[in-house]
């Protein structure tokens, strides 16, 4: 058996739906339902899991906890003096 992901223009799913019925042996249609949450689930799941490999391999710098608070500060001290003109 085999999964194959397609990408089908709204306005031809029911036609496509249609065809398939002949074939309802050796077919079956299910929905994703990650992709019905987030169109871009797989997308942001590939992203995390480089992130992660990255941070575990060493190849992402890595704040300290005080070096992100300071990062953090410096950050909302320029937001509200920006918002602030």
């Amino acid at each position: 058996m085999q999964t194959l992901t397609l990408e089908v223009q709204d306005n031809f799913v029911p036609n496509l739906l249609d065809y398939l019925k002949q074939f309802q042996s050796e077919v079956k249609i299910c929905k994703d339902k990650n992709l019905e949450i987030d169109p871009y689930f797989y997308e942001r799941k590939k992203d995390l899991e480089q992130i992660i490999e990255d941070s575990e391999n060493g190849t992402m710098e890595m704040l300290s906890q005080k070096q992100y608070d300071h990062e953090m500060e410096i950050f909302f001290k320029d937001l509200k003096a920006n918002a602030n003109l």
